[in-house]
C-alpha cells in the first residue's frame, strides 16, 4: 500500500490495543491526488534524473577513461572511473532528486497512544545513565510506559547510580557478565509488556516530544510498517575537531539517507541508539542476532518478511560520538562489518521486488566504491599534487557543484526541521570544511578495513555504539 493512500488503522489494531480508538482523520483519494504525487511516480522521476546524470557523466568522462586506459588498460580504467566518479555521481543525483520530491505526510493519528516498552542496554554508562532516564521522565508520552534498563555486566558504578533513583515505570535487569548488546536487548525483550518496543542507548538524551513523535509517525505510516528509526544527533559535538566533523555526518548524510530510504519504503537501518519496533515482529525474528551489526541485521530480517521500515526526522535523541580518530575508525569498521553480516544472512533482499531494493544494491556496491576510493582516488590526489593527472585532475573540480548542491539541500531540509523543533543549528564552519573536503580520506579506508576484517573472519570487538 502506498503511503499516499488514505491513512487508516493497521489491520493488527487489536494487538496494539487501538481497536477502540477514533479513526484517523480521513483524507479522500481526490484530496490526496491534489496534494501528493504518487511514491512510484516520484521513484521513476528520481531514477530518470539519476540515470540522465550518470549518462552525461560517462560521456564527459570518455577522454579521461581513454587516457587512463593507455596506462592501466580499458577494463581497469572503467573499474576505477566507475568506482570513483560514475556510481557516486548517480547516487548523489538520486539523493538530490529524491529529496526534492519528498513531501512527508503529516502525522494524522488522533486516537489514544499504545503502551511502549523502552529497552536501555547499558555497559559502563555511569556518567550518562541517569541523564538518559531523566530525559525519559521529561517526555510527555500519553500512553502506558515500561522502561527496562539492562546492565550488561558493567565494571564501573552504573549499578550504583541506578540504585539512587526510583521511577514507577523503571525496572533494572542486572546481568552479572557482559555478553554484548544483542544479548542484553534480548533479555529485555523477554520482559517487554507492550505492543511497541523502543531501543535507546545508555548515553543518549531524548529531546522533548521524541516518544510522542516516534509513535505518532508509526501510527500514521502505512499499515505494513513494522519499525521506525528515530533521528540521532550528536550530544558531544563541541568536544573537539573529531566530533565537530561527525556532527555534519549525522546532521547531513545519515539523516538525508534515512529520509530518502523511508520515502521509498525501506529504511535499511533502524539503529539501536533510538528506534521503534513492533514487539510481535521482534519476537517473530527472534530478536537481535549475536553479531557486530545487530541493528542492521535485525532491520534486514524485518524487511525480508515484507514489512516496511520508516524514519521520523523530528523524533530526536542526542548521543555521544567517538572523540578520537582511532575510536571513530573502530566504530565505522564495526558498521562495515555489520553490512557484510547483513549480506551473509539476508542477501536474498537483493532480489526482492520493491522500491527499496535499490538501496540494498547500493550497499552491495559500497565496498567496491570504498576500495576504489582508497586504492585509486586517494593516491590519485597525491599524484595530482605533483602534476600527474591520471586519476584526479582539473576535471575532478567538476564534482564540486554537485557536492555544493547536495550539501546545501541537506542543510536546508534539516535546518527547517530544526527550526520547527525550536532548535538552532550551531556554527561549525571548520567542521563542515573538513567534513566536505577530507571526511572520505579517513572514513572510506576505515570501512575497507572493516570489510576485510569480516571477510577474513577476524576477532570481533563488541561495542555499544
Amino acid at each position: 500500500m502506498s503511503p499516499l493512500a488514505p491513512i487508516q488503522a493497521a489491520p493488527d489494531t487489536d494487538r496494539l490495543n487501538l481497536s477502540a480508538a477514533p479513526a484517523v482523520v480521513a483524507v479522500t483519494d481526490r484530496q490526496q491526488r491534489r496534494r501528493y504525487m504518487s511514491v512510484r511516480l516520484k521513484f521513476l522521476l528520481t531514477l530518470l534524473v539519476s540515470f540522465g546524470w550518470a549518462g552525461l557523466s560517462l560521456y564527459l568522462a570518455t577522454p579521461w577513461i581513454r587516457e587512463l586506459g593507455h596506462i592501466i588498460g580499458t577494463a581497469g580504467a572503467h573499474l576505477v572511473i566507475w568506482g570513483v566518479a560514475i556510481l557516486p555521481g548517480f547516487m548523489n543525483a538520486f539523493l538530490v532528486a529524491g529529496l526534492l520530491v519528498d513531501r512527508r505526510p503529516a502525522r494524522t493519528w488522533t486516537g489514544p497512544f499504545p503502551g511502549i516498552t523502552i529497552l536501555v542496554a547499558a555497559y559502563n554508562e555511569e556518567a550518562s545513565i541517569l541523564g538518559t532516564l531523566d530525559s525519559i521522565a521529561r517526555q510527555d508520552y500519553p500512553g502506558p510506559m515500561q522502561v527496562l534498563v539492562i546492565n550488561d555486566g558493567s565494571r564501573d558504578a552504573t549499578m550504583a547510580r541506578l540504585g539512587t533513583i526510583s521511577y514507577p515505570w523503571l525496572t533494572v535487569i542486572d546481568l552479572e557478565q557482559n555478553a554484548g548488546k544483542a544479548n542484553a536487548l534480548n533479555q529485555g525483550l523477554k520482559q517487554a509488556q507492550h505492543p511497541l518496543t523502543i531501543t535507546l542507548d545508555g548515553d543518549s538524551y531524548l529531546y522533548k516530544g521524541a516518544l510522542r513523535h516516534l509513535v505518532g509517525r508509526f501510527l500514521s505510516d502505512p499499515p505494513n510498517t513494522a519499525a521506525v528509526a528515530g533521528s540521532v544527533l550528536l550530544r558531544n559535538s563541541r568536544t573537539n575537531l573529531v566530533t565537530k566533523i561527525q556532527e555534519w555526518d549525522y546532521f547531513h548524510g545519515i539523516a538525508a539517507i534515512k529520509r530518502l530510504q523511508s520515502l521509498f519504503q525501506g529504511t535499511l537501518v533502524a539503529q539501536g541508539a533510538f528506534s521503534l519496533y513492533r514487539t510481535d515482529v521482534l519476537r517473530e525474528v527472534d530478536g537481535w542476532p549475536e553479531c557486530v551489526g545487530e541493528d542492521i541485521v535485525l532491520t534486514w530480517a524485518i524487511l525480508k518478511l515484507g514489512h516496511r521500515v520508516g524514519y521520523c526526522e523530528d523524533a530526536i535523541t542526542f548521543t555521544n560520538a567517538p572523540t578520537t580518530f582511532g575510536q571513530f575508525i573502530r566504530q565505522r569498521q564495526r558498521w562495515s562489518r555489520g553490512l557484510i553480516e547483513a549480506f551473509k544472512t539476508h542477501g536474498s533482499l537483493l532480489f526482492k521486488p520493491r522500491m527499496s531494493t535499490i538501496f540494498v544494491w547500493w550497499n552491495l556496491l559500497f565496498p567496491y566504491m570504498d576500495v576504489a576510493y582508497t586504492l585509486f582516488f586517494i593516491p590519485g590526489i597525491v599524484l595530482a599534487l605533483f602534476g600527474v593527472y591520471w586519476i584526479a585532475g582539473p576535471m575532478t573540480l567538476l564534482v564540486l557543484p554537485m557536492a555544493f548542491v547536495v550539501n546545501y539541500l541537506m542543510f536546508y531540509i534539516q535546518s527547517h526541521m530544526f527550526r520547527a523543533q525550536g532548535l538552532k543549528v550551531r556554527r561549525n564552519p571548520l567542521g563542515f570544511l573538513v567534513y566536505a573536503l577530507f571526511y572520505g580520506l579517513v572514513l572510506q579506508p576505515g570501512c575497507v578495513l572493516g570489510y576485510l576484517a569480516e571477510m577474513l573472519n577476524l576477532r570481533k570487538h563488541w561495542g555499544t555504539k
